[in-house]
């Protein structure tokens, strides 16, 4: 899979959480917001892209893919 338009969508995402006051609360919403509206492959994808460096990554999407891949190694 083209991991262009989802490191794209990722920082699009985290660049509407970077106005919460809170970070950790803008990175679990980047993070909710990719586990309830992106498809299973578009998640693994992405994730396969972090632990391959991540690179493109913000630092928010980043830290969120971070979180959602731990989610999702605890769900199973």
């Amino acid at each position: 899979m083209n991991t262009e338009p989802l490191i794209r969508m990722v920082n699009d995402i985290a660049s509407y959480f970077a106005a919460e006051p809170d970070h950790a609360t803008g990175v679990a919403g980047v993070a909710d917001h990719i586990r309830k509206f992106w498809d299973p492959t578009m998640r693994r994808a992405i994730i396969a892209h972090l632990e391959a460096g991540g690179e493109g990554l913000g630092a928010m999407g980043k830290e969120a893919v971070q979180e959602l891949a731990a989610r999702e190694r605890a769900v199973g």
